[in-house]
């Protein structure tokens, strides 16, 4: 469907050598772009990682560490991609406890990595854009950018946050044929989530389907979860001229949790 789409387009996706950014990153490849991929690993599988796909689908791929909690290292990923036709902030971490408890370094580092290295790499990508004429910027925030759970402050408080530089990158450029979106995703199948199902059903002494609808999926009203490939398939989408006049929203791929 999207094949070829992007082709000559480069796409810079932070915090992409595992679950939702490295889906993302292949259904980006897979639609012609080249990638940059990113963590703040240096392996020599991270690396391998980026040859696969450029093996895979014929695009330029390369991976670029980066510490996405420093505010430099976060623009001089960019400058390393040398383009950037499409950002997807997509870095982010988690930690949960209740307010008064809440370690004032995760509260520090959730904010850093999951809402300021957006400012930062758009910062930087943004005059390249304009450069090249044609810009997106897609923001990965999270059901949780447009309502709240408990014991989650910084996680929340940083994915409303990215929704709402979300807004204003798009107010900035929006006489130019550059958008900016948020994705909001609900709970996705990654192999993090899929790892944590079997002690999850010790826990509960439930089944594997018992636990998946009843407990990981108690919010999401589908009782499915989303993909990484449908993930990737809306970022493609919103780099298509169909989506030239979305800007500055969010797209919830959540099985309806937003409107409960």
């Amino acid at each position: 469907m999207f094949e070829n789409v992007l082709k000559g387009k480069t796409a810079v996706v932070t915090g992409s050598n595992s679950g939702i950014g490295l889906g993302i990153a292949r259904e980006l490849a897979k639609a012609g772009a080249d990638v940059v991929l990113n963590s703040y690993t240096d392996d020599e599988a991270d690396h391998k990682l980026a040859e696969e796909i450029a093996a895979e689908y014929g695009v330029t791929a390369r991976y670029v560490q980066a510490d996405m909690s420093k505010g430099a290292q976060c623009r001089a990923l960019i400058e390393k991609a040398g383009a950037c036709d499409i950002l997807v902030n997509n870095a982010g971490i988690q930690h949960v406890a209740p307010i008064p408890e809440f370690p004032e370094g995760k509260w520090d580092a959730i904010i850093a990595i999951n809402m300021s290295s957006a400012f930062h790499t758009t910062a930087a990508a943004l005059p390249m854009m304009r450069k090249a004429g044609w810009g997106r910027v897609i923001n990965i925030a999270s059901a949780h950018g447009l309502t709240a759970s408990p014991f989650k402050s910084a996680y929340v408080a940083a994915k409303h946050g990215v929704v709402g530089l979300t807004k204003v990158t798009a107010l900035e450029t929006a006489e130019e044929p550059i958008t900016a979106n948020a994705i909001c995703p609900g709970y996705v199948l990654t192999p993090l989530v899929e790892s944590q199902i079997p002690d999850t059903m010790k826990e509960y002494d439930m089944s594997r389907e018992d636990v998946i609808k009843n407990v990981m999926l108690k919010r999401q009203p589908s009782k499915e979860f989303a993909t990484v490939e449908q993930m990737g398939g809306t970022a493609i989408f919103l780099c298509t001229d169909a989506a030239a006049q979305i800007t500055g929203t969010t797209i919830s791929v959540d099985g309806g949790w937003t409107a409960l």
